[in-house]
């Protein structure tokens, strides 16, 4: 079996260039497609999603491509984990997925030219690269003969998202926002369960050095994949939150703090649409608290 994991969107013949190179190396290879539809450039979307849906695939090979480094020097790289193979950019997108399969056990960078394309575009790495190493090694053949081996501890990581523990609550990073519009927090499902039935969410004041004015930033910090905008809000409107089980524990229209199926804090609004609500977008801050 291999994933397929991108933006590449589907009014492209991206994608079915990918499957066409798979299916002619090993045409009796199963492919899911998770999903084509990340944010162009998102890296830190692309990784969550595959990080919260690798674990419910059969064991195989999981293809992800969100690279906006392509033709750069960054690494093209395979992970080899307990539960299967990760193959796609050294960007970060791959890592949490890696966590999620039992952890990194071998890793090796791309680059025997027999694994690859004959030609390899500077600009279609899924193709030429990516997609080629994913089926040789679903049909078995050994990791280690697609490059050299890299030390994991080497691999690029994204930044840990903000989570901060409050004695009235938390403040956590907007981690994803999903099609219904249903804001998932980086917040783990144990700071939510303590509090109390009636609750209150605002923006929070986004002090990280990588979004502080520019003459305030250190001269060491670089920004990283979250969008620019995710530095706005800084003590919006409050919205008043339910905390409920699930989407119908709140009135149609009003908002609800749950935990979701991936074990996070997420808010949702009973028939409508939480990110919009609340003005929040991947990287934001949003403080969710009792009501004093």
């Amino acid at each position: 079996m291999v994933s397929l994991t991108t933006d590449y969107g589907l009014t492209d013949g991206f994608v079915a260039v990918c499957h066409g190179v798979i299916a002619r190396l090993a045409p009796a290879m199963r492919i899911i497609d998770v999903t084509h539809l990340v944010p162009p450039g998102d890296v830190r979307r692309g990784a969550a999603v595959l990080a919260q849906t690798v674990p419910h695939l059969p064991a195989g090979v999981h293809v992800a491509v969100v690279d906006p480094g392509v033709g750069t020097p960054r690494r093209g790289v395979a992970l080899g984990t307990p539960e299967g193979f990760l193959v796609g950019p050294d960007n970060g997108l791959l890592l949490d997925a890696a966590v999620a399969l039992g952890g990194v056990t071998d890793a090796v960078e791309l680059t025997n030219p027999r694994w690859l394309a004959p030609r390899v575009s500077a600009t279609f790495h899924g193709r030429d690269v990516f997609a080629p190493v994913a089926a040789r090694l679903a049909l078995g053949a050994p990791l280690g003969e697609a490059g050299p081996p890299v030390d994991p501890a080497t691999l690029v990581r994204l930044p840990d998202p903000l989570v901060r523990r409050r004695p009235d609550g938390f403040v956590a990073e907007v981690l994803t926002v999903d099609h219904f519009g249903n804001v998932q927090l980086a917040a783990p499902a144990d700071l939510l369960a303590p509090l109390p039935a009636r609750l209150l969410v605002q923006a929070a004041p986004d002090d990280r050095p990588e979004h502080a004015a520019p003459d305030d930033r250190p001269e060491h910090a670089t920004p990283d994949d979250r969008p620019a905008q995710a530095a706005a809000g800084g003590g919006g409107r409050e919205v008043a939150a339910v905390h409920g089980r699930t989407f119908g524990d709140a009135p149609v229209g009003a908002l609800v703090a749950h935990v979701d199926s991936a074990g996070r804090v997420a808010l949702s609004v009973n028939g409508g649409h939480a990110a919009e609500l609340l003005g929040a977008i991947p990287g934001t801050l949003l403080r969710v608290r009792v009501i004093a």
